[in-house]
This record gives structure tokens, sequence and C-alpha cells, in this order.
């Protein structure tokens, strides 16, 4: 049987979805869905994009960014993208918005992490649809297969209705719910027969 997790593969996970198992026990990465934006032999790069950061909203960000606008959006929510850089921005987007500093990561999804894009977003010119996201989760080279391996995530492709059409907190789920798993019998905690 051929391995479902290539290593050797290097793009294998770009533009896919990571769903934390069941039975992962680190808060950060608990119940969580990643966007893989890169996945090479130098190692991997993804944003946590179904976890809500509460201490800060998108017009405080922009404040504290001295970025000035009249008609911020308050719907927009800030995400915790993951442990690494927690204090640098990341947007997640549709990809009607390349700019020079933008990672085209399909025809259908991009990364910028500027400035320039939430002064767009703040004056309602930015992506169509996008994720804003504070810090990154980042693998070094092979240990992202490691942890798959080991049956820490799971992986699915990711369409843009999961992505960007679902409310956070329903994320996680839906996903399982998408590649047919009933997340309770994953759970070393569901009940015996």
């Amino acid at each position: 049987m051929e391995n479902p997790y290539p290593i050797n593969n290097s793009e294998y996970l770009t533009g896919n979805l990571l769903l934390a198992m069941p039975q992962m026990l680190d808060e950060r990465f608990m119940r969580s869905v990643i966007y893989i934006c890169a996945h090479t032999s130098d190692g991997a790069m993804g944003l946590v994009i179904n976890k809500i950061v509460d201490s800060v909203s998108f017009p405080e960000l922009l404040d504290q960014l001295n970025i000035s606008t009249d008609s911020a959006d308050q719907e927009i929510r800030v995400h915790f993208g993951g442990p690494v850089e927690t204090g640098r921005g990341f947007v997640l987007h549709s990809a009607d918005y390349i700019k020079d500093a933008t990672l085209v990561i399909n025809d259908e999804v991009a990364l910028t992490a500027t400035i320039d894009i939430l002064k767009s977003i703040a004056d309602g010119k930015g992506p169509e649809r996008s994720i804003l996201t504070l810090g990154y989760a980042g693998w070094a080279p092979g240990q992202l297969d490691q942890e798959i391996q080991a049956n820490g995530w799971l992986s699915l492709p990711a369409d843009n209705t999961l992505v960007f059409d679902n409310k956070p907190e329903n994320m996680w789920e839906n996903a399982m719910k998408k590649i047919g798993i009933d997340f309770n019998m994953l759970s070393g905690q569901s009940g015996h027969a």
C-alpha cells in the first residue's frame, strides 16, 4: 500500500487543511483547523483559522498600528493564527487581491502579511473574503509529516466554503463531517459496545 503522506512530495499539503485529532491536548491546537500556506522541504507554515482572539478587535488593531479609517468593519474578527510571531498579522484571503508581497497559494487563495492589506480592508478595498490572524503555526523540515504519521492530524483539501463561510466555533466539527468522520468514534473517550 502506498504511503498516504509522502514525505518526499514537498508540495503535498500546501492549500490543504489540517484538523487536530480529538486526542490533541495542546491548548494552542486543540480542535484546531489549520490552513497550510506552504509545505516544502524547508518545513511548513500554516494559519489556525478557527480560533478567535478575544483580547483585540479589528478597529483596536488598526488603532495600535496607527491606521486611520472612518469605516473600520466591526464585524471582522481577529484570529489566533498560531504560536509563532503572535505580534505579526497575516491575512488569508481570496485571490482577487494580489500585491507584490502576496504569496499566491493557488488559483483561489493567497496570503498577505503587510500593513497595506489591513489599510485596504479598512477602506473597503481589500479582498472579497479574508481571515485576519495574529501569529502562525510552523514546522521544521519533516516535522509535520511525522506528526501526521503519528496520528496528530487529519488532512483534507480546503474549499472556500469551509474556509471562509464557516463560523470559527463550528469549523472543526464541520470539517470532520466533510470527510465523513464522526469525531466521537476517533476519541479514546467514546463509549464501548
